[in-house]
């Protein structure tokens, strides 16, 4: 139950409502009698930007399901108010998907009110700041990483390819994989930025040019597996150069949702497509990827790939992410 000085607050939110001439987004001061049915009720402190995020803002992809709606598919917070057994206030805790910000009021805004089945206690070590700057995008490239090692995929097998590796999901899975001492082949459009990916741990880089156009059914050996956030040609590309029964973790379609490539590398080669999807994710692989994520990714090396900006910036950095002109990760602070 609320007590009566939780009651009375207010607080900030982005809100997106649909019109004849498109999406209007606007910061509105709301109640939390105004929040959607939940269990528990989440003080957030910290959110984030994906690409997902930066669709919704911009509408450049139906990813809202329901209007008005708060977007924001990240949160971590401490919770103010709970009737479900599992939380009590002053608990520190996160959410990433479950439809956050698509068809439940996700963490742009000062609470958040959800169902407590959606929640993941913060790992001891972890901030609620460092949860975000983990957010959904290294949340991602842990499941990646737990799908290539269910797959046998070891550092004894060979090189790891990730895609997109100067964006979130990238920065993320090259600091875990260079950490469990995978040799990891860094694919980006920015070669410029060799200094910083080498620093989160990549041995080598490669154009992403390499990867684009159409793909050839098979092509050289290169990679014991990879994690990619691209899609379209670069993932097939990709398929045809990966080693004999190597996996690659498909997580992403910046490139395209499009996929044109044959069956070669899957009855040739025994190449494994495996797809990754962390929205609906049950609960106990979220429990092991942030243990994973706890035990495994450095803390030097994601602050290395993280800037923080306040909330009131996020749609400037909803056109920028998906320009391609963010690197790492964003940690938005919320006021109240």
């Amino acid at each position: 139950m609320y007590g009566k000085e939780l009651e009375m607050e207010d607080f900030e939110a982005l809100m997106i409502s649909k019109e004849a001439e498109g999406q209007k987004l606007e910061w509105r001061r709301m109640a939390l009698d105004d929040l959607m049915e939940g269990d528990v009720t989440v003080r957030v402190t910290h959110t984030t930007i994906n690409y997902k995020d930066g669709l919704a803002i911009t509408g450049k992809s139906p990813i809202i399901r329901r209007y008005p709606m708060i977007p924001g598919i990240d949160l971590a917070g401490v919770v103010a108010a709970s009737t479900n057994p599992d939380f009590r206030p002053g608990d520190r805790v996160l959410a990433t998907g479950w439809g956050l910000g698509e068809s439940h009021f996700g963490g742009y805004a000062g609470f958040a009110r959800l169902r407590g089945e959606w929640l993941v206690p913060l790992p001891a070590g972890f901030t609620t700041a460092n949860a975000m700057a983990i957010g959904t995008a290294g949340f991602t490239a842990m499941c990646s990483v737990l799908a290539l090692e269910a797959h046998g995929v070891t550092p004894e097998r060979g090189p790891v390819l990730v895609t997109g590796a100067s964006g979130g999901v990238g920065g993320v899975a090259i600091a875990i994989l260079s950490r469990l001492g995978y040799r990891v082949v860094a694919a980006t459009g920015r070669m410029g930025e060799r200094e910083y990916l080498e620093g989160l741990g990549a041995s080598e880089l490669i154009d992403r040019a390499e990867l684009t156009g159409p793909a050839k059914p098979l092509w050289r050996e290169e990679w014991a597996g990879a994690i990619d956030t691209a899609g379209g040609d670069i993932l097939a590309n990709v398929l045809s150069r990966i080693k004999y029964r190597g996996t690659v973790a498909a997580c992403g379609l910046a490139a395209g949702m499009e996929l044109a490539t044959t069956v070669a590398p899957f009855i040739l080669r025994g190449v494994t497509l495996a797809g990754i999807s962390s929205v609906m994710a049950p609960r106990e692989l979220r429990l092991e990827a942030w243990a994973r994520l706890e035990r495994d990714l450095d803390l030097k090396k994601l602050e290395s790939m993280t800037t923080t900006r306040p909330l009131r910036d996020v749609q400037e950095l909803a056109e920028e992410i998906l320009a391609g002109r963010v690197r790492g990760r964003v940690v938005l602070e919320v006021a109240g």
